[in-house]
């Protein structure tokens, strides 16, 4: 098994334990069954410490703890409220979730979505929860978050006003699955307000785990109908909406092809989850085109008038709805073998200023800063939908916590990515000299500030990098980034690829000499990395150096400062920080992103601007790191033991460091 394999295996196994629907992480290290069972020994109901049943729970500015908005809360329990609570009554119907004070319809549109497909809404709903055996006032639910599955726990105490619930509640008032299930999401973004104006798509999201992608259907996008054929048969979720007034109405859908008497006709199946409106047009409950439909293709097509389900020709389906949003599930979503399904990959990252937080295209100094993702495609799709060979894969690239950074005034960063094909070896890290010359295969289709961004694509087979950056340089933010593709593709994660930086920089006459520079640096810098020397370079114990172990330093020394007068474009003494990867690769050592982060806030000043002193400094302390897990490491295992003196000693900090860095170096 070769290192990259190795890598790969060992995160594969850490998926299946931690962040999994199997072994969801418990959100705020909050374990519901064993606070469940502290709260029957003591006989007391749960109160959530993390969750308060305070105004800081309810919001920061409509719903903060001044507004009139918030005046006259009580917080009550179910039991509180009425005689008889039920957790689930007969089931979750669609009558369940009705909107309160909150502007969440988006996330009730996606709550009510769950009553469809009972086996999601178990995943989200655990079963097992009532309001009579074993209560203790706790309960608990599962959301997806940004990569991982969370179990989020919380009391029964709701906010109400006079005697009724303040935000989302069944129409009979005495089922509360719907009001919990709302809460336990609150929590998860800080407050209820939080929750205030959304998209049902980022609800789909979190409750299945899947990828959403989003279709304007003014634009009747080419090869619709196949694609929501395809999405059907991979076992997707889709809804589609209609803008009136900036209100939204969710939709379910199945596509079926059909032939009558005369022409044949593509026809798409809608539920209302509301079961309040209907189409009546061409197509609707007890329309004259159904006299034109045998009886078995009526069977066929489970032909039957429900309140809220209906069928429509594809055609006015497009002219009649404004959107469309297909949620791509997971394998692990569904557990079934009717369905195919989708083979997805995820990688995290960030934007960090002065590093890795390089911009759009538009900003061609920094652009090369930001993260790479290399993504290999090999077999072609199975009945291609256009006719032609290639790889359909979903990029979408997400940045995190939107919500829970709007108390702190903090805005979404417009966010897009670049696809581009790697030529010649693989496993390369794309430099400037290509970035910036070649042009991407493939790109978001626009840049926004939106929480999500995600574009479906179809290329050849091969091994591509997708870049992701947000609109502007200098942005700090993190991000997760997710393919999903319909045959297998093979991940390779920055931290698994080597540099290719090209070394042949045109290198400047200046008026800064070598003997100036050494000389501004000789004080500073002897200070610092002599001693680090005494590990690295002496011979003996004398804890000195001798002269050919000085005369190797001073070598050292002038090499890097070729490197680092390559960098220093302007001449000015410094270095930008964003070209401190390509200068690492120079000298010998590859930097994954994380590690760039670190060296850049350890070394930079405010502007990002590295300085000889710093630079020296910081390389040879990478080499003493290096050589100590050298040292250690056992047969290129990529994995060191240490005994008890050794942590006694220290040393144990230094090599733990270049380990969960991700240092490796590269032979030059």
């Amino acid at each position: 098994m070769t290192s990259t394999a190795g890598r790969m295996a060992h995160q594969q196994e850490r998926e299946q334990r931690f962040g999994t629907k199997q072994y969801a992480v418990k959100f705020s290290k909050q374990d519901y069954e064993a606070l469940r069972q502290q709260c029957l020994k003591s006989g007391c109901l749960f109160e959530d410490n993390c969750f308060p049943a305070e105004h800081k729970s309810l919001g920061y500015n409509e719903l903060g703890p001044y507004s009139p908005k918030t005046r006259g809360v009580v917080w009550k329990r179910p039991k509180e409220l009425c005689s008889d609570p039920k957790f689930i009554d007969n089931g979750a119907t669609r009558t369940d979730i009705c909107q309160g004070a909150l502007g969440d319809c988006w996330l009730l549109a996606a709550i009510a979505s769950l009553t469809l497909d009972q086996r999601i809404l178990a995943r989200v709903v655990p079963p097992g929860q009532s309001f009579t055996e074993d209560y203790a006032g706790i309960f608990h639910f599962q959301f997806w978050q940004f990569g991982e599955w969370v179990d989020v726990v919380v009391d029964d105490r709701l906010p109400t006003r006079d005697g009724r619930l303040l935000f989302v509640q069944s129409a009979e008032g005495s089922e509360f699955w719907s009001a919990l299930v709302e809460k336990a999401y609150a929590k998860v973004h800080g407050c209820y307000e939080a929750l205030s104006g959304g998209n049902t798509i980022e609800g789909f999201e979190d409750f299945t785990g899947g990828i959403a992608e989003q279709y304007n259907l003014d634009e009747d996008p080419p090869n619709l109908f196949k694609i929501m054929q395809r999405a059907l048969s991979l076992g997707s979720m889709m809804g589609c909406s209609i803008n009136v007034s900036l209100t939204f109405i969710l939709i379910c859908i199945s596509s079926k092809d059909m032939h009558t008497q005369s022409l044949p006709v593509q026809l798409v199946r809608i539920r209302n989850p509301w079961g309040q409106v209907e189409w009546t047009g061409p197509w609707s409950d007890g329309s004259k085109e159904w006299n034109y439909v045998s009886k078995d293709d009526k069977s066929k097509l489970n032909h039957v008038a429900e309140d809220g389900e209906f069928w429509i020709s594809y055609s006015d389906f497009i002219r009649q709805f404004s959107s469309l949003e297909i949620c791509n599930l997971t394998p692990d979503t569904l557990a079934s073998n009717d369905v195919r399904h989708w083979n997805h990959y995820q990688f995290e990252g960030m934007w960090r200023m002065g590093s890795t937080a390089g911009g759009c295209r538009n900003y061609a100094a920094t652009f090369p800063s930001n993260p790479q993702f290399v993504v290999r495609l090999e077999d072609v799709d199975n009945d291609p939908m256009d006719g032609e060979d290639g790889c359909t894969f979903l990029v979408g690239l997400m940045q995190k916590d939107g919500r829970r950074k709007r108390r702190l005034n903090r805005k979404l960063e417009p966010i897009g990515f670049a696809v581009y094909k790697v030529k010649g070896r693989s496993n390369v890290h794309i430099g400037p000299d290509v970035l910036l010359r070649q042009k991407a295969v493939a790109m978001s289709s626009t840049f926004i500030n939106t929480r999500e961004v995600c574009n479906r694509f179809k290329l050849p087979p091969g091994e591509y990098v997708i870049v992701p950056s947000t609109f502007e340089p200098h942005k700090n933010s993190s991000f997760l980034l997710r393919v999903f593709s319909e045959k297998q593709a093979e991940e390779v994660s920055e931290s698994d690829v080597d540099p290719s930086f090209k070394r042949s920089f045109k290198k400047l006459a200046g008026d800064v000499s070598t003997g100036k520079l050494i000389q501004m640096s000789i004080e500073k810098l002897f200070k610092e990395v002599c001693l680090i020397n005494l590990n690295i370079l002496q011979k003996d114990e004398s804890s000195r150096l001798g002269l050919i172990e000085f005369h190797l330093l001073w070598n050292k020394i002038q090499k890097y400062l070729e490197i680092f007068k390559n960098h220093d474009l302007d001449n000015s003494g410094t270095m930008s920080s964003h070209e401190m990867r390509s200068a690492a690769t120079e000298a010998g050592f590859h930097v994954n992103s994380a590690v760039l982060q670190t060296i850049v806030s350890r070394y930079a000043d405010a502007q990002y601007a590295i300085d000889f002193d710093s630079f020296v400094g910081c390389l040879i302390k990478l080499e003493m790191l290096f050589k100590m897990f050298k040292a250690l490491e056992r047969a290129d295992s990529r994995k060191i033991e240490l005994d008890m003196q050794q942590v006694c000693e220290g040393i144990n900090n230094s090599c733990l460091c270049a380990k969960d860095f991700g240092f490796r170096q590269v032979v030059t």
